[in-house]
């Protein structure tokens, strides 16, 4: 079964694909930044580590009186791995789709022990695909990674400076072999479409539509170093409701009173206006849900992807994590995925 232009559903039904099709494309790009990348999305020719050790320290996202540390190993073992260090027997845990556990409100990897996990890894290795680092080892202290007021941007900061050193290999480049796509439960859609010959760069076409404060919000971008920092200072978002039940009821709950989310780490869009300060304002219009949507979440579905650097076109409206993961997950089941 196929939709034209986004080739094989893979999951929801062709008309539910062309009515959330014609939604998307009814919407205006808030901000366009197309021109501004190479055909090789500008990073390094050969296959990267990082130069040194860094880490990056900060509150607990589900246990927030705690600081949580993330310490960034230079490898040349292939991928992004996770090593829980109050886990001495357990292994690291690759980043792959084959180790995701679960996608409820956040992406959890999980390998071997059920007790050998780590939350929501979304925020950390979107950095594999923005920032063009292949391999890294990252060293944690539990389960439970660090919060911050900018995003991932401490993160973005950790690696630039600590630097990438070339490894002597070039790098594998991947993309699907045909374009795919899914509907979402939401009346959205996700679609991977392949890379033009020669061309070894992922762009992206990321709408959301919510119905409050944040409203609809279009970006087109190409993923490189420039545009993933832009992207990374956006925060989550979250609704004035969820807030105040996180606040009152929610209190009761230890995996809600324990949260280290606050006004500063945190997007609160009330029905129509925001609660406290948005960020990435283009055109006097806010999108730093969108831009937190594109660079933090949907990169590190790619991440996800860990046999090489993805190239070709993603588009996506009104998905989530499940869905991203989801499509990933079916590529790999259905061999979808060709060298560049």
């Amino acid at each position: 079964m196929g939709y034209e232009p986004f080739g094989t559903v893979l999951a929801g039904s062709a008309d539910e694909l062309r009515r959330a099709h014609d939604r998307w494309q009814a919407l205006p790009v808030d901000q366009d930044l197309m021109a501004e990348g190479d055909t090789d999305g500008g990073f390094c020719e050969a296959e990267t580590t990082l130069a040194r050790t860094v880490s990056v320290t900060g509150p607990g996202t589900f246990f927030g009186r705690t600081q949580r540390t993330l310490t960034f190993l230079p490898t040349e073992q292939k991928g992004w791995w996770f090593k829980r260090q109050e886990l001495p027997e357990a292994l690291p845990i690759q980043v792959s789709v084959n180790n995701v556990w679960t996608t409820v409100r956040n992406i959890v990897l999980c390998s071997g022990s059920p007790h050998n996990y780590m939350r929501m890894v979304e925020h950390i290795v979107a950095l594999k695909v923005g920032l063009g680092l292949d391999h890294v080892m990252i060293s944690v202290d539990s389960g439970d990674p660090p919060l911050f007021d900018r995003g991932s941007m401490d993160l973005v900061e950790a690696i630039e400076s600590a630097g990438l050193a070339r490894l002597g290999r070039a790098p594998r480049y991947l993309t699907v072999k045909e374009p795919v796509c899914m509907a979402g439960p939401r009346g959205g859609f996700l679609a991977f479409l392949p890379a033009a010959r020669g061309v070894r760069r992922l762009a992206v076409d990321c709408a959301v539509d919510f119905r409050n404060a944040i409203g609809r919000q279009r970006i087109r971008f190409v993923v490189n170093a420039a545009t993933f920092r832009h992207g990374a200072l956006a925060r989550t978002n979250t609704t004035l409701g969820m807030m105040l039940y996180c606040k009152t009821l929610g209190m009761i709950f230890a995996d809600v009173r324990n949260l280290g989310y606050k006004p500063s780490n945190i997007l609160v869009a009330g029905p129509r206006r925001y609660l406290n300060r948005p960020r990435l304002v283009h055109n006097g219009k806010s999108l730093e849900a969108v831009w937190h949507r594109a660079a933090l979440d949907l990169l590190a579905a790619v991440a996800l992807i860990e046999r090489g650097r993805f190239a070709g076109t993603i588009v996506s409206y009104k998905a989530g994590h499940a869905l991203d993961v989801a499509l990933v997950r079916e590529i790999y089941r259905r061999d979808l995925l060709a060298d560049l």
